[in-house]
């Protein structure tokens, strides 16, 4: 296994990465959710402990519409019900971290170019906003990201500053890369910040793409990146799968990309569009010991699933 760091890498296409890639020995399971009507929930995040309780947060909507609130679920009897009195937010894709004791959760504002029937809804751009609070019940708005920018994630890092992932789009040709930068707290945070944030080149093809969905900190300090790599084929069929890398924010040397789930490591289930078939969306890694860990996705914006797969961070943490 190569271990090594490096500031640049030879660019792969998703292809090439599949080719180094084992499929999952055993298929995801399906989370179950109840308690939203006929709407469909998927792209969530890994559960997490809020006061003493588990939650998932999840983006919850009709199968034909785009017009999303996340909602943030309790498990009981291993079915996912909305938990009463928690805030719902008119966003997509919600992640979560701890910065300086706090929650930050954000996710994707869609604007529309009418307020007509749903279906002639016309989606004209997007905005990542944050929220901060010391629990659920106490979330508020904290920053709002450029416009068409999503997966934009922060971290605090080893000694207490701010990391700050990135993903610009349309780039010099590009689709969409990811971006990186150091803030020394997150008072500096601004849509300039974000913007001016040093991108990595090497990580896709121009008619590639990527993103940031969860970070890591590691006991040495480096971050691991959960993320996604994506491209359309000659039919107009998407492809994305769940990938990482390993990323010493001080040096900026990172390890290359590796796929680390594809839909075809779950169930055949329904899409939303036909296009849309071989989609998951990674939303959160849950660490384990032993050197596993269980992914958390969206499948063909539809369904959730978890996966249990070997921890693609823990080989990276002995590194000095």
């Amino acid at each position: 296994m190569d271990l090594m760091m490096k500031l640049e890498w030879t660019t792969k296409t998703c292809r090439e990465l599949l080719l180094d890639y084992e499929p999952a020995s055993v298929k995801g399971s399906k989370l179950k959710f109840d308690g939203v009507g006929e709407r469909d929930v998927y792209n969530i995040t890994a559960p997490f402990w809020d006061e003493g309780e588990l939650y998932i947060a999840g983006r919850v909507e009709e199968r034909h519409s785009e017009d999303s609130e996340i909602i943030f679920f309790t498990c009981v009897d291993g079915t996912w019900l909305p938990k009463p009195g928690l805030p719902q937010f008119q966003l997509q894709d919600p992640f979560i971290t701890r910065i300086n004791g706090e929650w930050l959760f954000g996710g994707v504002h869609l604007y529309f170019a009418s307020e007509e029937a749903e279906a002639s809804k016309v989606i004209i751009g997007w905005k990542t906003v944050l929220y901060r609070g010391a629990n659920l019940q106490n979330l508020v708005h904290a920053a709002t990201g450029p416009w068409n920018m999503k997966d934009i994630r922060l971290a605090e890092l080893s000694d207490g500053k701010l990391g700050v992932f990135s993903r610009p789009f349309g780039i010099e040709g590009t689709r969409a890369v990811i971006g990186f930068s150091i803030l020394d707290s997150f008072d500096d945070l601004s849509e300039t910040a974000i913007i001016k944030a040093p991108l990595f080149r090497d990580q896709f093809l121009k008619d590639e793409w990527g993103g940031a969905n969860e970070i890591h900190l590691l006991k040495n300090g480096f971050l691991g990146v959960l993320g996604h790599i994506s491209y359309t084929d000659e039919a107009n069929q998407l492809h994305y799968h769940a990938m990482s890398f390993v990323l010493n924010p001080l040096t900026r040397e990172k390890s290359p990309i590796k796929i680390i789930a594809t839909r075809g490591d779950f169930p055949v289930g329904p899409a939303k569009r036909p296009d849309l078939k071989d989609v998951i969306f990674s939303g959160g890694l849950l660490r384990e010991a032993n050197n596993r860990a269980v992914l958390y996705v969206g499948a063909s914006d539809a369904e959730a699933y978890c996966l249990p797969i070997a921890d693609p961070f823990s080989e990276y943490e002995d590194i000095a």
